[in-house]
């Protein structure tokens, strides 16, 4: 896939995935509408909410530039990513979109998001483990199996990992 093409491809699936579960049904739940915390821990929100986001559009543009493809399953990227914040944890994408939600949650004073935060994870995790980890085998063979050897799934490792292979 042409580089173009791989960045077209995942600004659509940003706008749409991401774009559906951070944003779109975080607005229908709340409205935007704020409740009545204690400002200070309101003010923690940004912190997830800036992370995730920044997270999240630096492992997008890593599926471009290293994989040559999209993190949608429509256009798979031809090479494993493995680059970047991958070198920490196999999901960062998913890690972000919960930080995102999370940061809404607290910005917004609103539990709800708290709750629905959860289950985005649930649902991210259960589609993380059996259909992109078989799929990735698949595709990849012993270079993912390796890599998922040394790498978390949803938890930072402290240290970079390189491949030794």
């Amino acid at each position: 896939m042409r580089r173009s093409a791989a960045a077209a491809g995942s600004s659509l699936f940003l706008a749409l995935a991401p774009g559906t579960v951070a944003v779109l049904i975080p607005w229908w739940l709340t409205g935007w509408r704020p409740g009545h915390w204690w400002p200070p821990v309101r003010a923690l929100g940004l912190l997830p909410l800036v992370a995730g986001a920044y997270v999240l559009l630096t492992a997008f543009a890593r599926f471009v530039r290293e994989g040559l493809g999209t993190p949608a399953p429509v256009a798979p990227p031809e090479h494993l990513v493995v680059g970047g914040l991958y070198r920490y944890v196999r999901n960062p994408m998913y890690v972000a979109v919960v930080a995102v939600i999370l940061g809404q949650a607290l910005l917004l004073a609103r539990p709800l998001l708290l709750a629905y935060g959860a289950i985005a994870w649930l649902v991210m995790a259960a589609f993380a483990r059996w259909y992109e980890e078989p799929e990735l085998v698949a595709r990849f063979g012993a270079d993912y199996e390796r890599y998922r050897r040394a790498v978390p799934g949803w938890w930072p490792r402290p240290g970079a990992w390189h491949d030794p292979g």
